[in-house]
């Protein structure tokens, strides 16, 4: 059974999932610490109004997932794995800040495309606990609960004994039912942790405005069945009622049919799908999952769900996994669903 912190692959059950370096790096790396300090550094050190400015209302202090982390200054080497993390940083234009990415899911979005090219990506996957320490970053910001997998040697505590602050995204916290709520909520912390917060205001007050227009657009039509097909083919893994996919869809009209599946992620049956006759269904478009066309071919190739509405009505709603998670790119997905599932409303 899935356990909510990293991505499974398409037709597989396995689901994705600590060495110290060296003394002498571990020397290397205390020295840039040192450099580095809280916060400030060289890019920054130069121009005394930024420095000033940004110091402007700390220390801020965050309680993230049970973590507690005090900040002096902003952080100004950033390492960030998986993607959602880097483009919420980039939109709040911290791109000066980032020193490294890691784990791209799906395309960029075109409007940051230029400026995540010229951060140095890490790793295709998660990256090693050593390749994280060469990059000499002050914080680590994880998408997925895996960016800091004990098993693999990313434990937060690792990090913090290296003195490098972590923080991870509030969606794998695994408190409780995920909402739009929780994406600004975690803009706005970012905004703190870096001493933007008019940005963080701004952004957040330009995603409201986009998911308003989406849900005013469908407002008084009926609810529409959808069924999330993330993977699988013994089962299907789907978005479970304490996932952000549950409410973007019933902000663009629908109902998630697996609403009370207790769960981020989860396995259900087949006949479980058939039997719940979704009218829609979203396809969760990720790296290392199989095209969307091999989904798509997947679904309509097996006789048990022939008469399921979606699939005899190839309905598809195509959304990449970054904009089902807490990001900036939830409120697109609000109204790429909108439009897949009222069309009539968008003429």
């Amino acid at each position: 059974m899935y356990d909510g912190t990293s991505r499974p692959p398409l037709f597989s059950p396995a689901r994705r999932h600590w060495s110290l370096r060296a003394a002498a790096a571990a020397v290397a790396l205390s020295a840039a610490l040192l450099t580095a300090g809280c916060g400030s550094s060289q890019d920054t050190a130069e121009d005394p109004k930024t420095t000033a400015s940004s110091r402007e209302g700390f220390p801020v202090t965050v309680d993230n997932c049970g973590v507690r982390t005090t900040y002096d200054s902003p952080p100004s080497r950033v390492v960030t794995i998986h993607q959602h993390p880097a483009e919420l940083m980039l939109a709040l234009g911290l791109k000066d800040r980032m020193v490294g990415t890691a784990f791209p899911d799906s395309a960029v979005l075109p409007e940051l495309k230029t400026d995540y090219e010229t951060i140095p990506e890490l790793a295709k996957k998660e990256p090693s606990f050593e390749t994280v320490l060469e990059a000499e970053p002050d914080l680590v910001y994880g998408g997925y609960g895996s960016a800091f997998a004990e098993n693999e040697g990313r434990s937060r505590e690792a990090f913090a004994d290296a003195g490098i602050d972590t923080h991870l995204n509030r969606e794998y916290c695994g408190e409780k039912r995920v909402t739009m709520r929780d994406t600004y909520d975690e803009i706005r912390t970012i905004g703190r942790i870096f001493g933007v917060s008019d940005r963080a205001d701004k952004l957040v007050s330009d995603l409201r405005n986009r998911v308003d227009k989406a849900t005013t657009a469908v407002k008084g039509e009926a609810e529409v069945p959808v069924f999330v097909y993330d993977s699988g083919d013994k089962a299907a893994f789907t978005a479970g009622g304490k996932s952000l996919g549950t409410e973007l869809i019933r902000l663009a009209g629908g109902r998630n049919v697996f609403a009370d599946l207790d769960d981020v992620f989860g396995d259900v049956s087949w006949e479980q799908v058939v039997d719940r006759r979704p009218e829609v269904i979203a396809i969760y478009d990720y790296a290392g999952a199989g095209s969307v066309e091999q989904k798509k071919e997947f679904l309509l190739s097996q006789p048990a769900l022939a008469d399921v509405p979606a699939v005899r009505n190839e309905r598809f709603v195509v959304l990449p996994l970054t904009a089902t998670l807490v990001g900036i790119r939830s409120a697109y997905a609000v109204e790429d669903l909108a439009r897949g599932l009222h069309p009539e409303s968008f003429r």
